[in-house]
């Protein structure tokens, strides 16, 4: 390092991986950094030439060991990616300057729990039980998540797909629900296929949204990547290095989730998310979320996650008005399943 004037100059040498992947096409990604600190960087082959202040310098070293670290595990970086790792960076700096501990830290164990990068900024667990679920996720193959509403089964579901296909440690998504709820056929229904089948898959295509650009989705949802789809289409397939989420699963009957489970292919992973306080199937016993909580907790790969209220990440009240239905059915006032409020997970 050498004093230059006013300012101070390093020189970083990009070995551990390839300097075009930090550097970003054009420099894009240098030239992000560039726009959030009061810095110069010069990129010459894998010598990344950065000048400016002292405390600045050591946020942008920060901030190429954490891109660095991200592109080893993903494989890639984003410009969303350096966008939030610039984000965390500089919260950390100012909380420390100020002596307050921050909202968002730097370090490498907060960067190591997040689970997707998106241009909002990131997504990780907020409750012990979403934590159970992310480590989970790691090591089994199937895993069946059983929670009441607001609990973010479905977008932390969601998340864990498309951070996969991201990193490439698969090649589509496939999101399925039961077209069937509260007893009503698809076929008594107005209005042409899309326009039936859009509300049940709608909260799928929500959480999508959140963490993909819609044209991304579009592209991806025409190119057979992403399929958002009826679980009765699932029938026939066998899905190879694939990411298949079967949501609302207590609405699916013993024989579509003995068809879904059995779908599986090479290299694929499944996350099956239910609310057995929620079943609309006219018969509640015929629910295969409940039948495979038995059928299946001995079998080696497959993890049950239980949540409960305190994993509601909604409003407060969410959280309340769960605690108080469950109350009134302990009282013997209700069955648990039929008259309740419907609420999307």
């Amino acid at each position: 390092m050498k004093n230059s004037g006013a300012e101070l100059e390093i020189v970083l040498t990009i070995d551990k991986i390839e300097p075009i992947i930090l550097y970003g096409v054009g420099d894009q990604h240098l030239q992000i950094i560039e726009k959030n600190f009061p810095v110069q960087l010069i990129a010459r082959g894998n010598q990344l030439k950065i000048r400016g202040p002292q405390n600045e310098l050591d946020q942008i070293e920060n901030i190429i060991s954490e891109l660095i670290f991200i592109a080893n595990k993903n494989g890639h970086l984003s410009r969303e990616d350096v966008e939030t790792v610039v984000h965390v960076v500089k919260a950390d700096f100012h909380s420390r300057e100020s002596g307050r501990r921050a909202e968002v830290t730097g370090s490498k164990k907060e960067l190591d729990e997040v689970i997707l990068f998106t241009k909002q900024g990131y997504i990780k667990a907020r409750t012990e039980g979403q934590q159970r679920v992310a480590d989970a996720i790691r090591k089994h193959d199937l895993l069946v998540v059983i929670g009441p509403a607001g609990t973010g089964k479905t977008y932390m579901a969601v998340a864990f797909a498309v951070a996969a296909l991201k990193e490439k440690r698969v090649k589509k998504i496939v999101l399925a629900r039961p077209a069937v709820e509260a007893g009503e056929s698809l076929g008594y229904l107005p209005g042409d296929y899309k326009e039936k089948i859009d509300p049940y898959l709608r909260p799928l295509y929500d959480a999508l949204e959140d963490m993909l650009p819609k044209e991304l989705i579009l592209k991806y949802t025409e190119q057979g990547i992403i399929e958002v789809i009826p679980l009765a289409f699932m029938r026939g397939r066998t899905l190879n290095n694939a990411f298949v989420i079967l949501d609302e699963a207590q609405n699916a009957t013993s024989m579509q989730m003995k068809m879904f489970l059995t779908r599986l292919g090479v290299n694929s992973k499944a996350i099956v998310n239910g609310d057995i306080t929620q079943v609309d199937l006219p018969e509640r016993s015929n629910s295969g979320l409940l039948e495979i909580q038995e059928i299946l907790k001995n079998v080696e790969g497959i993890d049950f996650i239980f949540f409960d209220r305190t994993d509601v990440v909604r409003h407060r009240l969410v959280r309340d008005i769960i605690q108080a239905y469950d109350q009134y059915a302990k009282q013997g006032n209700g069955n648990n399943h039929e008259g309740e409020p419907r609420h999307e997970n």
